[in-house]
């Protein structure tokens, strides 16, 4: 991972808000930021049994869904929230 160094400094008369936006524009324009977040928040791809579990779940309720509908049971519905 490659580290960005953001280095502003007060020139002249300038008050510390303008150097504080000034650092903060800085920074935002390097994109650390998002790098940061991006490492941070990633989600790790699901593993070969993982997903062999998940499909055979689907395959099992799909299966079931199917026996109830030959039968003239359809579960009901369950609205989602949103």
């Amino acid at each position: 991972m490659s580290i960005a160094n953001v280095e502003v400094r007060k020139t002249g008369t300038e008050s510390n808000l303008s150097l504080l936006r000034r650092f903060s524009k800085s920074v935002q324009g390097a994109g650390i930021i998002n790098r940061r977040r991006a490492i941070r928040y990633r989600q790790r791809p699901a593993s070969t049994f993982k997903r062999k579990q998940s499909a055979l779940k689907l395959l099992q309720r799909k299966k079931e869904w199917e026996r109830l509908m030959k039968l003239g049971k359809p579960p009901e519905r369950t609205r989602r929230r949103r």
